[in-house]
């Protein structure tokens, strides 16, 4: 099968990628697949029958036996993307399994796939390279591993149905997959003392029902039809829940982290003492780098993403929001040369230019860099009350607007802090200048809508976010509901990016399939589930929930700033990504990226979030 479309589309969207053909099968040797297909009533079924062929048993392991379902999940333009591409969120749950493939404009009809006999155990990847960021390449279906006597048959079957959307996916699986079991933390990252709570509801009646707990029986009650398990979370780490109710099989992923005060020290700590570099009168004296934790020590490259700025700011932002309520001379005095470090090597204070690379180097423009040293600058002038830092945010703004940065979907631009700044220490003409621009900014977004200009990558979650969150700002700032009802469109497509599965690399993380490659030691590209520009999503999930008085979103906000949280080791050791698949064009994934980079952004982003609730209680 080459071709999906439904009937009833105004877009004609063709649900399966160019170039491969969907349902193909590939066995190792002795072993034979037999493919037959049926649709009734629009759902599609979809049966493969594994047999094995030869004399002697045959043991499978994952990566042995692949069954393509190539979903059209790329990035071209916007407006291609939102008609005719989609966001695959997959779960490989044993007999529990299936694909909730979303338009990534977020209009119905909408692809799903569900297993109905057999067992999945992962997935793989299959990419073009050559497409760069913009290709998630060819969904792979790994069949768990088994065992076949000789004339042995396994069999796998799905079925492939049309929905409206999230609700509607979850809905419709009990109906289609008589065998399913609805299973839900209500929380999949959590901190040492918190309540773990799951929720297990099979769509049939049970006999039996067992859970372990990474290995050990665990107790549950039940609840009418409801499996129910309470406990409180003691050990630090990934904890697997599987579950087998009357035979069948499938589990719950989630992760306990130490409290999150001292996870940022512990993490601030090893900065400090490992990633920093210092000698007296070198230029790069007081940089935080890159770290590689596998060889121990730091790492400084020329080239773009591991060099001594960009993204590696978020050190130095992490380590100020630290200290925002808490004391530490050590921490402190680390930050201040890093601090001398930014404004000798990668400020011109003449222009407002933050450059590329230390030594003033701004062979290569970045505006992406701007908004976040100006966030930077903002956070010395809180912790120093030095007004000259904030004259260096507001330059830097002013600098990043003077390049068309109205334009540009800049990352966490810090609208309503420094605002809020300037008008506090009486820069009327600064405060009003950036106004302007912030209102020129977001009127841009209005105009441009869902149709969103290239960046570094053609279409991604981290182009939706920013567009929702400087509109969720000026709302805040200026009560215009035009801006509200803008953000609301930005909202509706950036939740298409978020999965619900149940596992703490997947429940409400956004879908990113590159940074591996960019930022990490071993370059791979492939899904990297979490990815710390997840939190994004979760600044701006707070943000609106807080403005539009919406529960709902307040709690996503909560689950979405948490899942990037297991990217920080409790030693203090960091990765900057999480490749998720079995494999990518037959790599082996499944690790941490060796590098600590770039990931500290997300856990900035969650002590920010608890520091602002501790200064509204205190104001209270």
């Amino acid at each position: 099968m080459k071709e999906l479309i439904n009937p009833n589309d105004k877009y004609k969207m063709n649900w399966i990628k160019d170039g491969f053909e969907w349902g193909l099968a590939k066995c190792p040797g002795g072993i034979d697949c037999a493919y037959s297909h049926r649709e009734e009533e629009g759902v599609i079924c979809e049966r493969f029958v594994f047999t094995n062929k030869s004399s002697k048993h045959i043991f499978t392991s994952l990566k042995d036996i692949s069954i393509y379902a190539p979903f059209n999940d790329s990035y071209t333009s916007a407006d291609v993307c939102r008609t005719s591409r989609c966001h695959m969120h997959i779960f490989c749950g044993g007999e529990v399994s299936y694909v909730m493939a979303l338009r990534m404009g977020g209009e119905a009809p909408h692809l799903g796939l569900v297993l109905t006999e057999g067992s999945l155990g992962g997935y793989s990847i299959e990419r073009d390279f050559k497409k760069s960021s913009n290709d998630r390449g060819a969904l792979i279906l790994h069949p768990s591993p088994a065992v076949f006597a000789p004339n042995e048959k396994m069999i796998i079957e799905w079925k492939l149905f049309w929905h409206g959307g999230r609700d509607d996916f979850y809905d419709k699986l009990p109906f289609i997959n008589p065998k399913h079991i609805a299973v839900e933390a209500e929380n999949y990252v959590l901190f040492k003392g918190e309540e773990i709570s799951i929720k297990i509801k099979p769509s049939f009646d049970f006999k039996t029902a067992v859970i372990t707990k990474n290995g050990a029986n665990a107790d549950f009650t039940l609840e009418n039809s409801l499996i129910v398990l309470r406990e409180t979370a003691y050990f630090v780490g990934e904890t697997r829940y599987d579950i087998d109710v009357d035979g069948v099989k499938t589990y719950l992923n989630i992760y306990v982290h130490e409290e999150p005060n001292a996870l940022a020290l512990s993490r601030c700590r090893f900065i400090v003492k490992n990633q920093q570099y210092r000698k007296a009168g070198d230029p790069l004296d007081g940089a935080y780098l890159a770290y590689d934790n596998e060889e121990e020590h730091c790492v400084y490259r020329e080239e773009n993403d591991f060099n001594s700025a960009r993204e590696r700011v978020g050190m130095g932002l992490l380590i100020a929001e630290y200290l925002k309520i808490r004391r530490d001379a050590e921490l402190y005095d680390s930050l201040q040369k890093y601090a001398e470090y930014v404004k000798r090597e990668l400020f011109v204070e003449k222009t407002g230019e933050i450059t590329n690379d230390y030594m003033l180097d701004n062979g290569y423009k970045r505006l992406y860099n701007y908004p976040w040293y100006s966030r930077f600058f903002i956070a010395m002038y809180r912790l120093t009350g030095l007004l000259e830092y904030l004259d260096y945010a507001y330059k830097v703004m002013r600098s990043f607007y003077a390049q068309n940065g109205a334009h540009f979907y800049a990352i966490d631009i810090p609208i309503c802090e420094i605002l809020g700044s300037l008008k506090s220490e009486g820069m009327s003409d600064e405060y009003n200048e950036l106004l302007s621009s912030f209102i020129e900014h977001g009127d841009a977004i209005i105009e441009k809508g869902l149709s969103y200009p290239a960046h570094e990558v053609n279409y991604e979650q981290s182009i939706v976010a920013p567009a929702a969150d400087i509109l969720l700002q000026l709302y805040e700032l200026t009560s215009d509901k035009k801006y509200l009802d803008g953000a609301k469109i930005q909202l509706e497509v950036l939740e298409m990016f978020n999965g619900l599965q149940p596992d703490y690399h997947l429940h409400e993380v956004a879908i990113r399939h590159w940074d591996g490659y960019w930022f990490g030691k071993y370059r791979l590209y492939g899904d990297t589930l979490p990815h710390y520009w997840s939190a994004l999503t979760g600044n701006v999930y707070e943000r609106y929930g807080i403005l539009a008085g919406n529960e709902e979103y307040t709690k996503k906000a909560e689950k979405s700033l948490r899942g990037v949280l297991p990217l920080i080791f409790p030693n203090g050791r960091a990765s900057c990504a999480y490749i998720y698949p079995v494999s990518v064009n037959g790599i082996r994934g499944k690790y941490y990226d060796p590098y600590a980079n770039d990931q500290d952004w997300g856990l900035y982003f969650y002590l920010r979030h608890l520091n602002q609730k501790i200064l509204d209680a205190n104001e209270a």
